[in-house]
């Protein structure tokens, strides 16, 4: 095969639409015009990869070999535009993406001008692709963080945080700045914490992205919330809950008036139950109205509205205007604080069917924590119909999921076959190395029954109704974690993560 050398040039990057660019770069192969004819490029490391992926396209351009110099500067022309493009259209595959997000990173970190401004392009399509992988991977926030002598970028998948790229020093301070910029934050303050939102487009789809920003020894760091807005809500039976707590919810939304409550941590699907429920009993002659922050679902049967704290919505005024819009069903984004406990529970009182949710460790612990926010006890045993307590589990892929015996002390522990072989997340090519794929909604449905209202009545604590529900057969998350644990379909150290031993 007949090619010719050129030293130190400067080539401009040839883009042909028939030709796959992102596996000509992966294969180590250029194309340029070489005294305006059209040219294949190749390096002389990387001759033969490129020569053999060459043989297979359909080609009959001149082959030139450049110096390693001329090559970098050719293919950091080739990633500008590959880049641009990624972003309108996110056509690629997870695999290629990943292997040329890591070149542009390389191209990042050379580029000349990079430390010049915040609005360099590289630092803006650094910026982009972030947003871009993150969105790709099915991530719900980006992590940036400031060490001492460099940076890191992780990412939250399936729950977990999982390492994305290292940042230089030089690097972090500048992709923090433009973050601000795009949040209309102040560029200039650096030692307080700052919140901000933007949006992003891809695809034609708007994203909402929460911005938290707090200063810390080494430099700043960001949190980056991924809001993506969603048209296609899941019905209750595809959230995958067992069948009796499915079979119990609905028996819980016939119910004409009351408070029916969803408890979980950050990020464990209660607005997706929620809407799940609102459509199970949406009809054409019930009135239903939301107040959310943020609205995730758009749903065209239900009036929503989205918190705005700078103009003074809040879910307490907007919960008041609400019932002045004869409503038959609200639904309630969080209730955060007493004042708007106490609107929900006497709305609920008062001939509505409440939904909303709260931050506790499981359902029984729902009633403590309205009590704390002052509420009478008498209020919440009127009102309130039943608390779902849910979690997120990551399941482990079966790619690569290894069998393992347990050690005694914790099969004893959980009462558990310590004969049996249990399975560990190993990781693979398949699940990107985490040894998990997926996620299973698991949950505990607390109701509340003439028996409950008795012991409430008596002053029994959360502990003592736990204890007296599950005598009468309430399934606990720890009953169904450990079921999960025994058929190989999570690990021992995922559901003690997510609450194995809480009993």
């Amino acid at each position: 095969m007949q090619f010719s050398r050129l030293q130190d040039v400067n080539l401009d990057a040839l883009w042909e639409e028939e030709i796959n660019h992102k596996l000509a770069i992966k294969h180590a192969l250029l194309f340029s015009t070489v005294e305006g004819e059209k040219a294949s490029i190749v390096e002389e490391k990387t001759l033969a990869d490129a020569l053999n992926y060459l043989s297979k396209l359909d080609l009959d351009y001149p082959i030139y070999l450049v110096d390693a110099e001329s090559f970098t500067r050719l293919k950091n022309k080739f990633l500008e535009i590959q880049t641009g493009s990624d972003f309108e259209e996110m056509s690629t595959t997870s695999e290629e993406l990943i292997e040329v997000e890591a070149d542009l990173l390389e191209f990042i970190r050379n580029s000349q001008d990079l430390l010049a401004s915040e609005e360099s392009a590289p630092i803006i399509k650094l910026v982009n692709s972030l947003f871009f992988q993150a969105i790709q991977k099915g991530s719900s926030d980006i992590h940036i963080e400031s060490g001492e002598r460099k940076g890191e970028v992780r990412l939250r998948i399936d729950g977990a945080l999982k390492k994305h790229i290292d940042l230089e020093k030089n690097i972090i301070g500048l992709v923090i700045n433009r973050i601000k910029v795009i949040s209309s934050l102040d560029i200039s303050e650096k030692r307080v914490p700052q919140d901000g939102r933007t949006q992003i487009m891809i695809s034609g789809k708007t994203i909402d992205v929460r911005v938290s920003i707090l200063p810390t020894y080494y430099g700043e760091r960001v949190v980056m919330r991924i809001l993506s807005q969603s048209e296609h809500i899941p019905t209750l039976e595809s959230l995958g809950f067992q069948p009796d707590i499915t079979k119990n919810l609905y028996k819980l939304l016939n119910h004409a008036h009351g408070m029916i409550l969803v408890t979980g941590p950050t990020g464990s699907g209660k607005s997706t139950t929620l809407h799940a429920c609102l459509q199970h009993i949406a009809t054409p002659d019930k009135n239903i109205i939301t107040v959310e922050d943020p609205v995730e679902y758009n749903a065209e049967n239900i009036s929503q509205i989205q918190v705005n704290t700078k103009v003074g919505l809040t879910f307490a005024s907007g919960l008041r205007s609400i019932l002045r819009q004869d409503p038959d069903i609200i639904m309630v984004g969080e209730i955060r604080d007493s004042e708007t406990a106490e609107i929900a529970l006497r709305s609920a009182l008062t001939g509505h069917l409440l939904l909303s949710t709260l931050h506790t460790n499981d359902a029984t612990s729902s009633l403590s924590r309205l009590i704390d926010m002052d509420i009478e006890s008498f209020l919440i045993s009127s009102t309130l119909l039943g608390v779902l307590a849910q979690r997120l589990t990551r399941k482990l892929c079966p790619e690569c999921k290894e069998a393992i015996p347990l050690p005694k002390h914790i099969t004893d522990e959980l009462d558990i076959d310590p004969e049996q072989m249990y399975f560990h997340a190993v990781g693979c090519k398949a699940c990107d190395f985490t040894g998990y794929r997926g996620r299973q909604a698991i949950a505990e449905l607390f109701m509340i029954d003439d028996h409950v209202k008795e012991m409430m009545k008596q002053g029994a604590n959360d502990h003592e109704i736990r204890e007296a529900m599950k005598k009468k057969g309430m399934k606990t998350i720890a009953d169904k974690l450990k079921e999960m644990l025994v058929a190989g379909e999570t690990s021992y150290e995922e559901a003690l993560r997510v609450g194995l031993m809480d009993g």
